[in-house]
């Protein structure tokens, strides 16, 4: 019953992460950036957070407590290898939008909206991490089929 639902739960966290960063780039790309579209642009990037919580939590249970494969077949595995330079790049590219997007809650919780400018940026960033993450989904059902021992 464990194994079905970390498996469940992780792959909940896919459904929610490719939705939330894709309606992300969608809400950064409305014009203008109003107080509107800057709430859905919060609210995407909430669900985009609680995806990556997800997905980091039951991963690394399914990794570290050998409930569906052991350690070692992971890290045997070239196809988990590439699941994880693929998280590691969609983390390194989530950096400079995360920072802004804490800044912009901050102005827009005090009555200000912020400078629109980068919004375009974030969501080129976005739409890559999203590419990135069906990519991420690719290699875990590769891996769950024994691709890449």
């Amino acid at each position: 019953m464990l194994r079905w639902l970390l498996a469940a739960v992780h792959l909940l966290g896919f459904g929610i992460g490719i939705g939330s960063i894709w309606a992300r780039a969608r809400s950064l790309g409305a014009r203008p950036l109003d107080r509107p579209a800057l709430q859905r642009v919060f609210a995407a990037d909430s669900w985009w957070g609680i995806s990556a919580l997800l997905l980091i939590g039951s991963g690394l249970w399914r990794l570290l407590a050998g409930t569906e494969k052991s350690t070692a077949y992971y890290l045997a595995n070239h196809a988990f290898y590439t699941k994880m330079a693929l998280l590691v790049a969609i983390l390194l590219l989530e950096l400079r939008p995360m920072i802004a997007f804490i800044r912009w809650r901050v102005i827009v919780a005090k009555g200000d909206l912020p400078d629109p400018s980068p919004a375009g940026t974030f969501a080129r960033i976005s739409y890559v991490q999203a590419f990135l993450l069906i990519l991420m989904l690719l290699s875990a059902t590769a891996m769950a089929r024994g691709i890449g021992s």
